[in-house]
C-alpha cells in the first residue's frame, strides 16, 4: 500500500467527528465507552502521521464543545504595486499572508483588519471576499485541525509594514521573488491564485 496516498487524515477526522458527537449526545455508558475508543483510534492515527503528541491531541479534542465543526482561519490579501504583503512568523521563521484563527465575536472582516494591524502594523479596510477554501483540498502539510480558510482583499488606509508581537518581519514581495512560505498557513499556489483573482478583477469568490 502507498501510505502517502492513503487518506489517513480523512479517516482520522471522521473517527474524531463521530467520537465527539457521540460523547456529546450519548448517555448510555456502553456507547460512551465505544465513542471514547473511537477518540483514541482517531488520535492514534494523527499521532502516527504527524509530530503531535497524544496529550496535545487529547487537549485539542477536549477544547471543542458540542457538535464538531471546522475551525476558521482568516487571511488578508494586501497588494501594493503588484506586490503582496507577507509577514514572517516567529514560530518557524517562514512567511505567510497575515491572519489567523477567527476570534469569536468578530466578523471575518473585523478579524482580518485586526490581524493585519497586529502582525504588520497597517490600518486597512476589508474590501471583498476572494476565496473560501477547505484545507484538505490544497497542498498544506498535515495538521490535526480540520479547517476552512477565508481570504479577504484589503486596502491600506495608513501605516508602513512593521512586525508585531507574533511576527519578526513584514514586507511586500513580487510573486516571482517570494520568500520561504509557511505552507501550513497558506500555500504558494494559493498566493498565485489569489493574485490572479485580483489582477483579473474577478468579482466572484473561489470556493471548494
Amino acid at each position: 500500500m502507498d501510505y502517502k496516498k492513503y487518506p489517513w487524515k480523512a479517516v482520522a477526522d471522521e473517527l474524531l467527528s463521530i467520537a465527539k458527537a457521540g460523547l456529546h449526545f450519548s448517555e448510555n455508558p456502553y456507547d460512551l465507552d465505544r465513542f471514547e475508543r473511537l477518540k483514541v483510534l482517531g488520535n492514534k492515527i494523527l499521532q502516527d502521521f504527524t509530530d503531535a503528541s497524544m496529550p496535545t491531541l487529547n487537549g485539542l479534542f477536549d477544547q471543542e464543545v458540542g457538535y464538531p465543526t471546522p475551525k476558521v482561519d482568516v487571511r488578508g490579501v494586501v497588494m501594493r504595486e503588484g506586490k503582496v504583503l507577507l509577514v514572517k512568523e516567529k514560530d518557524n521563521g517562514l512567511w505567510s499572508l497575515p491572519g489567523g484563527w477567527a476570534d469569536i465575536g468578530l466578523t471575518p472582516a473585523e478579524n482580518v483588519v485586526k490581524e493585519i494591524m497586529e502582525e504588520a502594523s497597517l490600518e486597512v479596510e476589508a474590501e471583498r471576499l476572494l476565496a473560501v477554501w477547505d484545507k484538505k483540498c490544497h497542498p498544506h502539510p498535515p495538521e490535526p485541525h480540520y479547517a476552512y480558510k477565508i481570504f479577504i482583499l484589503c486596502r491600506i488606509i495608513s501605516g508602513v509594514p512593521k512586525p508585531g508581537e507574533e511576527t519578526e518581519g513584514a514586507d511586500f514581495f513580487s510573486l516571482d521573488e517570494l520568500p520561504p512560505i509557511s505552507e501550513n498557513r497558506n500555500t504558494t499556489s494559493q498566493i498565485h491564485l489569489l493574485h490572479n483573482l485580483i489582477i483579473n478583477n474577478k468579482s466572484r469568490p473561489m470556493f471548494d
